[in-house]
């Protein structure tokens, strides 16, 4: 089975920028969908950006015109570049895998301070 390795999480002041990273143990692309989400205490997990096998982006409203999802296929791994970082930001990002099978990675902590 791929596994997901997310990486890139920290503490960051608001208004600053922050780069997470999904790498995959094995080839993803062409076949796969890939996508970021993000869970706080309390909340449901909810989607920010997605990355179709067919190289399609979409974003969730909250993060439209401030985060960019990527990809390099030579490193079998997927980013989400995050620009003008705000406090209600902060949560646990996942990597999602999804299409023969659904996978995902353990999470990065993301905090935004005031």
């Amino acid at each position: 089975q791929v596994q997901l390795v997310e990486s890139g999480g920290g503490l960051v002041q608001a208004g600053g920028s922050l780069r997470l990273s999904c790498a995959a143990s094995g080839p993803i692309f062409g076949r796969n969908d890939m996508g970021w989400y993000r869970q706080v205490p309390g909340k449901q997990r909810e989607l920010v950006a997605t990355f179709t096998r067919n190289g399609d982006t979409n974003y969730a409203d909250s993060a439209k015109g401030r985060f960019t999802i990527s990809r390099d296929n030579a490193k079998n791994t997927v980013y989400l570049q995050m620009d003008r970082l705000k406090p209600e930001d902060t949560a646990v990002y996942y990597c999602r895998l999804s299409g023969y099978l659904s996978v995902w990675g353990q999470g990065t902590l993301v905090t935004v301070s005031s």
